[in-house]
């Protein structure tokens, strides 16, 4: 998501930020899947690079990715961010979603975190990495998503907490 993307980032090594994370290959999925933590329990879900789902501490949504368009939450509402390139730079357009948007792009958010869950639960799934080596990620994300507040919430900010 960054200005200049490439066509696949390495993000079980480059996501950093998260402090805790896993690459998982997912039946019926063509891309990995990775999830992890930052340092404050953010949570993080990358299904390939063109469905991210971002939640912060307290498990609201804070930010996403589908279809080509950049969502982040502001003052507890969900805005649609596209960008428009020219040749020195990057505009984000914004566009507040409608209610019935809203709700559909908090089920897809919900819908993927349970695609991961239900993956993990089953053992349907391969691990390709993980930071730390020897953690067990997996566990962790089984673990906080049975804490999970559903139906999901939205953030009152873009920040992770």
């Amino acid at each position: 998501m960054a200005r200049q993307e490439s066509d696949r980032e390495d993000l079980l090594r480059e996501a950093t930020a998260l402090v805790q994370r896993a690459e998982f290959q997912l039946p019926d999925e063509p891309e990995p899947v990775v999830a992890g933590f930052r340092r404050d329990g953010s949570f993080s879900l990358f299904f390939g690079g063109e469905r991210v789902v971002q939640l912060n501490s307290a498990g609201q949504l804070r930010r996403g990715y589908f279809d080509g368009k950049l969502l982040k939450a502001d003052r507890g509402r969900l805005v649609w961010m596209t960008r428009e390139r020219t040749a020195d730079a990057v505009v984000l357009h914004s566009r507040e979603l409608q209610p019935n948007e809203v709700e559909q792009t908090l089920t897809l958010a919900t819908e993927l975190i349970e695609r991961l869950s239900s993956a993990l639960q089953q053992g349907a799934f391969t691990l390709v990495g993980q930071i730390p080596e020897g953690g067990n990620i997996g566990q962790q994300i089984l673990v906080w998503r049975s804490t999970l507040p559903l139906p999901l919430q939205i953030a009152a900010a873009p920040n992770a907490r």
